[in-house]
């Protein structure tokens, strides 16, 4: 695991030998030295006038206590009138086991303590990994050579929490997840096409989420708004070289969609995650940034919902049948949303597309073969096909280095189709700079000539929709 430098000169006696730790792994040995316990010491869930709070107690070696919390609305438009504290134990204590990788990570203990409930060895395993596969880009990164076997010995006594009460009633109404950018514009568009009623569900609302559901017909009081606060320690002691990184925020997306299900008593949790999301980031490794979008983290948690909490729930992605270039085709359908959808994380904060960055290039990218320039432009601000300054990113997305951006991306397939359409509909005119760089690579006479049609026409058969949501997409 250790690289090795061994030099050998004729101006010294036998073999020098230096050890050279790369990365963050000197961390990594380093805090797991220092902080060799993590507990997860209790969760609190508290019923107030409008919201439900729900907290969690981590301690890190009894140096660091930490202390994130959720907050769930009561919209009594939406909410069930019925609801009681002691039904949501279950669901608060496992939000608590997502919630906790995130400070975990920071020194990356070697054992973990959970106290409120115990873990069979199904749920030690499942969670070991979720943990461990929705991590690896963050070893990757941090070039920790962590294996499954030792990076964490999971420790607990006692029985799992009960299952969700029988008697708790769902209707087949549907959550959707709204993030802001295209992928959940064309479930909502699509659910509301077919009749289906839907609400839409934001954590920590910012202007695309909010303006997204707005211009989908949805006022403020029909949105299902979530509050997610990350304890400010965290950010001090990352601030102080801790080790950070990427966590698996669509599994505690999940968990905070159920918790929002029995809220609200709606049964159906609709994700907009698509078939693009199962492809790998890095060539030849399990290294997926979306893993915890993927059609294998979806089955395995579809899997625990239904022995741990209830058979009711109904947690799918609607999109899954779908790629990155029928999704952007359905989406040039819908203009109301040009001017308001963002999918840039840098931008994120000020609600921009901040033009410079692998999200960015992509969305233009995907969405190119389905606008006109101008439009594209507009949306955008400039065109990034004419910015030089984007080709290493633009290499990466086309395949062309050893790992795609650590990023929610398409495929190498659809980028380069994508490419190969864009190139087609210049109809012999002068190509921007990007697109005629594209046309010099090697990428190019390999997807030239495949015809669009194919990949455009066709749904996936691995997904997890009833007929009735497969007849949606099928219309």
């Amino acid at each position: 695991f250790v690289p090795l430098k061994v030099s050998n000169s004729k101006h010294q006696k036998g073999y020098h030998c230096s050890i050279f730790i790369m990365g963050n792994f000197h961390k990594y040995l380093e805090y797991r030295k220092l902080y060799p316990v993590f507990i997860y010491e209790s969760f609190t869930v508290q019923m107030l006038d409008s919201s439900i709070e729900i907290s969690f107690d981590f301690n890190l070696s009894d140096k660091f206590h930490f202390r994130p919390v959720s907050r769930f609305p009561l919209k009594k438009n939406l909410c069930r009138d019925d609801i009681k504290a002691e039904e949501l134990n279950n669901l608060a204590f496992y939000l608590g086991m997502v919630e906790l990788v995130s400070y975990w990570k920071a020194s990356c203990s070697p054992t973990v303590i959970i106290e409120p409930y115990g873990l069979d060895p199904f749920l030690q395993e499942w969670w070991k990994k979720l943990y461990f596969k929705g991590l690896g880009e963050f070893f990757y990164v941090n070039e920790i050579p962590a294996s499954y076997d030792d990076f964490m010995d999971i420790q607990s006594q006692g029985l799992p929490p009960a299952k969700l009460p029988e008697s708790i009633a769902f209707n087949d109404e549907v959550l959707i997840p709204v993030g802001g950018g295209k992928d959940s514009v064309v479930t909502l568009e699509l659910m509301q096409h077919a009749g289906i009623p839907s609400i839409p569900l934001i954590v920590n609302p910012r202007g695309a989420t909010i303006e997204t559901a707005l211009t989908a017909g949805f006022e403020r009081k029909d949105t299902f708004e979530i509050s997610r606060s990350i304890d400010p320690l965290l950010l001090e002691i990352n601030a102080k070289g801790f080790l950070n990184g990427h966590t698996p925020f669509s599994a505690l997306l999940g968990m905070e969609c159920l918790i929002s299900s029995v809220i609200t008593g709606r049964r159906h949790i609709a994700l907009s995650n698509e078939s693009s999301a199962n492809e790998s980031t890095v060539k030849g490794q399990e290294v997926n940034h979306q893993y915890s979008k993927s059609i294998e983290f979806e089955r395995d948690f579809r899997e625990f919902v239904a022995k741990y909490i209830s058979p009711k729930l109904n947690y799918f992605s609607f999109l899954r049948p779908l790629n990155e270039l029928q999704i952007a085709r359905f989406f040039s359908l819908f203009p109301k949303y040009f001017p308001v959808f963002k999918s840039c994380n840098a931008g994120s904060k000020t609600n921009i597309w901040c033009c410079n960055c692998p999200k960015c290039l992509f969305t233009f990218i995907i969405l190119s073969p389905f606008l006109e320039k101008h439009t594209l432009e507009n949306i955008f601000g400039e065109d990034l096909f004419e910015k030089p300054s984007l080709k290493n990113t633009f290499d990466e997305l086309i395949g062309l280095s050893e790992a795609k951006p650590f990023e929610c991306v398409g495929t190498i397939e659809e980028i380069n189709m994508a490419l190969c359409m864009a190139v087609k509909d210049c109809k012999g005119k002068n190509l921007p700079f990007l697109l005629d760089y594209y046309t010099k690579t090697k990428m190019y006479p390999v997807y030239s000539h495949v015809f669009p049609e194919e990949i455009l026409g066709q749904l996936s058969s691995e997904h997890f929709l009833n007929d009735v949501f497969v007849k949606v997409l099928h219309s």
